[in-house]
């Protein structure tokens, strides 16, 4: 199919709409793809570009990998195919996307882990006499034990935790899900941390979020992912652990290094972790073997003795 000329202002107003109501996915991924298509629609305005071709696709591509991570130029590159692929089905144009392949993704790991001697320091110095201190001390504790998400742990209400069997669980909504599916189990010291929280807030109503905002204008509202890492972030500055390499998803890698290192079976954390694949939890295995390693020991013993 001969490609047609496309008007920017029209293909992101109206065409973009209809693309969005096009697509069956989370309304995280329909969010993912329109600012992935938009982005590239503001450089074809930016270039003056009405009517690209794959070379333009190929430009585009050039220009993503100088100003974004690998990572970001796939999630890019995965939306415009998706677009041009429903735009060639409409018979509106070609889809110029077509053979061209996403950069290579590095799947070794952005965040470092900590030790367990080292959530141990932050969580003993955090405040637990406020009722925010006891809630950021419960987030920290949950989220250091069960490796939860930032999203998951602001989806939590306080009906999601449940008895099961004599073992106390909370219910979550995992990445890409629309349901409470998944649970996670809750250890007596976490929860014991989540009711003196519970305690010092006073009465809740079971529809309520797990853990709600002390702030003023907020009080008692839902905390948002950015809250729970600036949470996180904070405790482990005053710590005195500082690193860009150091966030709330650090203590996902954490706990699952952690089950790795006390033995636990690589079926059984890729469970626990919720991960998509067996794969990535492979690669927290490989790090784990790596780290139980001698070879360098051996080697400097050699050579200095």
């Amino acid at each position: 199919m001969k490609p047609v000329a496309v008007r920017t202002e029209i293909t992101s107003v109206d065409l973009l709409n209809r693309f969005t109501q096009y697509l069956d996915v989370t309304p995280s991924s329909v969010r993912s793809y329109v600012s992935g298509v938009k982005r590239f629609m503001k450089y074809l305005a930016d270039n003056g570009i009405t009517t690209p071709s794959r070379e333009t696709i190929l430009e585009y591509k050039k220009e993503l990998a100088g100003k974004y991570s690998a990572n970001t130029c796939a999630i890019s590159l995965s939306a415009l195919r998706r677009f041009f692929g429903w735009l060639e089905s409409e018979g509106l144009y070609a889809n110029i996307t077509d053979g061209v392949k996403s950069p290579r993704i590095d799947r070794g790991h952005k965040k470092d882990a900590f030790s367990a001697a080292q959530l141990r320091t932050i969580l003993s110095g955090m405040d637990r006499t406020t009722l925010k201190g006891k809630r950021d001390y419960a987030i920290f504790a949950l989220v250091s034990a069960t490796g939860l998400r930032t999203c998951e742990v602001i989806r939590a209400d306080i009906a999601d935790l449940r008895n099961m069997q004599g073992e106390t669980v909370l219910f979550i909504q995992g990445k890409g899900k629309t349901s409470k599916s998944d649970f996670v189990k809750i250890s007596e010291p976490v929860m014991a941390a989540i009711r003196g929280y519970l305690a010092l807030r006073g009465e809740v109503k079971d529809d309520e979020p797990l853990f709600a905002s002390t702030a003023h204008r907020n009080a008692g509202k839902r905390l948002t992912t950015r809250s729970i890492s600036g949470i996180c972030k904070q405790a482990m500055i005053r710590a005195g652990f500082n690193s860009p390499r150091l966030t709330a998803h650090s203590l996902r890698h954490s706990a699952v290094t952690l089950a790795l290192l006390a033995g636990v079976s690589i079926q059984e954390v890729s469970q626990f972790a919720r991960h998509s694949s067996i794969n990535i939890t492979l690669i927290y295995a490989h790090d784990v073997e790596r780290l139980k390693s001698r070879c360098e020991s051996a080697v400097s013993n050699a050579i200095f003795g």
